[in-house]
């Protein structure tokens, strides 16, 4: 049974995305975990209260019950609205920070997949929007589905896998990605952004354990020369319709960031489709 965190904060993007979610597993054994974090408004300014614990105490169990009200009705709406007997909808109300939360979760109940919308932005705008599934991403140690805004749930029937071969069937999320191939007869699409390095025996090996890995699902391997990973990304989905986009959150040190452009977050705010992406 696949354990799925959904976060929301009620706005239509993440209504969205559990909407997406429960299409993407329609008929597969899930629990849904759908979850609201809050951060009660007296918590900043008891000063003003005259430092009172007591009505800290009271606003902070009315943002719980509105919160447990509004996830209730979440689930309610989502459950009949795609009526499912394999999915069964926990609501998870609870003060603290959304990332850190998460991680708790994830640890406490064995999650295995955190779904959830995004927003798209430009300029200074993406210091703040988006920044929430930016945090998730960098601190998440499963795989992140980020749903862009308004996108009608379609079935992924074709897959593009950004990837350097610098991973193999066992990272994470591996299994569940070729579960999604399975289920969808989707296609997959390796690309690699060439950039005049020729592959290490080690990532020449990892192609090969990946194409054995995936040998049951329709898949093939792309190679953009003289193109870095975004540009190479963007010349495919400018010629070819993708459903869904894989990339591996690689942590770079303070020096890499500059010397290279910052992948995910680029995909984050700027995506137009679903993108997955698999941990570190």
């Amino acid at each position: 049974m696949k354990k799925i965190l959904l976060p929301t904060d009620f706005s239509a993007a993440s209504i969205n995305a559990i909407e997406y979610a429960v299409q993407l597993f329609k008929n597969e054994d899930c629990n849904f975990y759908v979850l609201n974090t809050y951060e009660p408004v007296a918590l900043y300014t008891s000063t003003t209260y005259g430092n009172d614990p007591g009505l800290d105490l009271e606003i902070g169990e009315l943002f719980k019950k509105k919160s447990k009200e509004k996830v209730q009705k979440v689930i309610d709406e989502v459950s009949s609205k795609f009526n499912d007997s394999h999915h069964v909808y926990k609501g998870i109300s609870t003060f603290n920070m959304l990332s850190l939360e998460i991680n708790e979760l994830v640890e406490d109940y064995g999650i295995d997949l955190i779904i959830m919308g995004t927003n798209g932005a430009s300029g200074l705008k993406e210091v703040f929007i988006g920044s929430q599934t930016m945090h998730v991403i960098k601190n998440a140690n499963i795989p992140v589905i980020g749903v862009p805004q308004g996108y009608p749930y379609k079935q992924p029937k074709d897959i593009l896998f950004m990837t350097n071969y610098m991973t193999d069937e066992h990272h994470t999320g591996m299994t569940l990605l070729e579960d999604i191939c399975s289920k969808n007869i989707s296609r997959l699409i390796f690309l690699n952004a060439y950039e005049g390095d020729n592959l290490t025996a080690n990532q020449v090996k990892n192609m090969e354990t990946l194409d054995h890995f995936f040998k049951h699902d329709a898949h093939l391997t792309q190679i953009a020369k003289g193109m870095d990973v975004i540009e190479a990304m963007e010349d495919f989905q400018s010629r070819h319709g993708i459903d869904l986009l894989v990339l591996v959150h690689n942590k770079h040190n303070f020096f890499e960031n500059l010397l290279f452009k910052p992948v995910v977050k680029k995909v984050v705010h700027h995506s137009d489709v679903p993108f997955f992406i698999l941990p570190s």
